[in-house]
């Protein structure tokens, strides 16, 4: 029975494609994001600049919401060059994934800022509201119209970067509902300039509100997903786990976790149970060609073992009874304090 050389605490493979052209292509990609995202930089201080004179001067709480929408845009976009710059640091130290996660924080502090200043902004216009200041609805027409074009352009520039990446993305829709927040504004001053009613600027300011306060939830939400190590949304573990125990010879599945290292790099780790005799190497490469296949998950760690088998001397003991006690009797052995539900083939609740 020890005739079974393989090595089950360790045997797993990353399946990744570190090579030099991977590598290449990546840095490439990265150097063309970030000249895409200092694009966008470059035209909206320009323009916030202008826009703080004119609001102040015209006394528009939409102007003037719209330009501190702009400062944390252009925060968000100077915060996602550092985070690109800081996760393309090699693995190091403690640090065995690197610094990945920087593209993570960077998004999570751009949806609490967008949060704070919704906040803010929502009391200063609902005060508008109850007691509304004079507004120049020329000044804030045409410069809401010039805004709408900056925008255009800066959420044009970040389209063409990664917005897969949540990093990108928490840039992007800083910048898309400043882009709404610009339409709004122009619609309030043309309100202001026909008609005469200064409330259509609160009520502008509202709208943005509304817009940053949907845009902030979603990015502190997919953001705590991945730090909280939440499986990445789009794959469920319990069809995940029904698949891999699918597989020929494979008797079990525990001990299955899923989580993202950081935006699109989904890894699992699982404990496999083959059954006795069978080829557990050959099983190991069948599920993660199925993982790479079917989930896109090059990063999977498997440790694989014979149902039975006594961790503590490697050999092969098949327990006398019957194979559903032999299997709760390796359960108990293997994994003391599994984590999440144990997968067996054949229909089982979930």
């Amino acid at each position: 029975m020890a005739e079974h050389e393989h090595d089950h605490g360790s045997d797993h493979q990353h399946g990744h494609g570190h090579g030099s052209h991977a590598g290449h292509s990546h840095a490439v990609a990265a150097d063309a994001d970030r000249r895409w995202l200092w694009s966008a930089l470059v035209l909206l201080v320009a323009f916030m600049a202008g826009e703080v004179v004119v609001g102040f001067a015209a006394r528009s709480l939409a102007l003037i919401s719209d330009a501190a929408h702009m400062l944390t845009d252009a925060a968000s976009i100077g915060l996602a060059l550092v985070a690109m710059r800081l996760a393309a640091r090699p693995a190091r130290g403690g640090y065995t994934y690197g610094l990945k996660r920087a593209e993570i924080l960077s998004a999570q502090a751009n949806g609490v800022t967008l949060l704070v200043l919704s906040a803010w902004l929502g009391y200063e216009a609902v005060t508008r509201l109850v007691s509304p200041p004079e507004v120049q609805g020329s000044l804030v027409l045409v410069t809401a119209l010039v805004g709408v074009v900056v925008n255009v352009a800066a959420t044009w520039c970040l389209s063409k970067a990664n917005r897969s990446s949540l990093n990108v993305e928490g840039a992007f829709q800083h910048v898309l509902t400043d882009l709404y927040a610009f339409v709004a504004t122009a619609v309030a001053g043309a309100v202001v300039l026909f008609t005469g009613f200064v409330r259509a600027d609160a009520i502008a300011s509202l709208v943005v509100v509304a817009l940053m306060l949907r845009a902030g939830t979603g990015l502190v939400r997919d953001s705590a997903r991945i730090f909280l190590e939440a499986a990445p949304a789009g794959i469920d573990p319990d069809e995940v786990a029904d698949r891999l125990v699918a597989a020929p010879q494979v008797e079990e599945v525990h001990d299955l976790h899923i989580w993202e290292i950081t935006s699109n790099q989904p890894a699992l780790s699982a404990h496999i149970l083959v059954a006795p005799g069978g080829d557990c190497h050959a099983v190991r490469r069948g599920l993660q060609r199925r993982l790479r296949e079917e989930y896109r998950i090059t990063h999977a760690t498997l440790q694989v073992d014979h149902l039975g088998e006594d961790e503590r001397d490697g050999l092969l003991q098949i327990a006398p009874n019957s194979a559903a006690a032999a299997a709760e009797e390796e359960a108990r052995e293997h994994c003391a304090d599994a984590h999440g539900p144990v997968h067996r083939a054949g229909p089982h609740p979930h």
